[in-house]
């Protein structure tokens, strides 16, 4: 028990303390809860669209390769380096075609980078490139390139929003599952514990308050004895004390009719004799 419990004096402010401190535990779990719930439909999302996007540069690679071969095969075996070199030429500007702009996107308190491409259609590098052959194929193979750039820029875009959810939505579950697991018990049995502890001191007040009430109910008893006994004792010696007047003015009342009989046959005894 002592394990699964925080260490605490179990008083009844601790038990206080306890219960706000289990009610803000579950109302992180649930919070938690919703947000990884959250998270987790955005991950599936960006994963669906990480496929999409990879199955599409995979198409889009493919159908670049027959493009550029068509390109090479429209302008000759000796003339491919040549159109290298002229395509290399001709990058001068000094302002980019194909500019990528970040955005963040913020889903639960977690911010995604979001990575946008812009094409410049006014600056064009490649506007001499195949003028006598093959301008045709030129334009096309730029046009494939230019999407395969945007797809990569989207699926670097998400791929980043795929690794940060996929870290914070481990992290969410490893706080959701601790504080369900471990916070939430634990603090509930503290809570046990003390309600416990609260209980057998309260019975143990009951119980001493009522020796201490069985105790002053017998001495009250028996003062209430005592005085009865005292009462007693003064009511008998009263009574005696009466018995004893009464007994000696009958002895009295007695002794007074004795002397004059007798104090009588004197005097006759005395007549007679004279």
């Amino acid at each position: 028990m002592s394990n699964t419990r925080e260490q605490v004096f179990p008083t009844r402010m601790t038990l206080t303390t306890m219960k706000i401190k289990l009610k803000g535990a579950q109302q992180g779990h649930s919070l938690l809860k919703r947000k990884s719930e959250a998270l987790t439909k955005k991950f599936r999302e960006i994963l669906k669209k990480i496929q999409l996007a990879k199955l599409q540069c995979g198409k889009l690679m493919s159908l670049a390769f027959f493009t550029m071969t068509e390109l090479n095969q429209a302008n000759g075996i000796s003339n491919q380096d040549l159109l290298y070199l002229n395509i290399l030429n001709n990058v001068t500007s000094s302002k980019p075609r194909v500019s990528i702009n970040a955005k963040v996107e913020n889903v639960s308190g977690v911010f995604l980078p979001i990575l946008e491409s812009n094409v410049d259609n006014t600056v064009n590098d490649f506007k001499l490139i195949g003028l006598g052959k093959s301008s045709n194929q030129v334009n096309k193979c730029i046009e494939i390139y230019s999407k395969i750039l945007e797809t990569l820029v989207e699926l670097a875009s998400l791929q980043t929003g795929f690794i940060t959810l996929d870290d914070v939505i481990k992290i969410t579950n490893r706080r959701v599952n601790a504080i369900e697991h471990v916070i939430i018990p634990r603090t509930e049995n503290t809570i046990s514990y003390i309600n416990s502890e609260l209980d057998e001191l309260d019975r143990e007040e009951f119980y001493r308050l009522k020796k201490v009430q069985e105790k002053k109910q017998i001495k009250e008893q028996e003062l209430m004895l005592l005085d009865k006994l005292e009462k007693e004792k003064r009511q008998k010696e009263l009574e005696d004390l009466i018995k004893q007047k009464e007994a000696m003015s009958l002895e009295e009342g007695q002794d007074e009719p004795k002397d004059i009989l007798n104090e009588d046959k004197d005097g006759d005894e005395d007549g007679v004799i004279f």
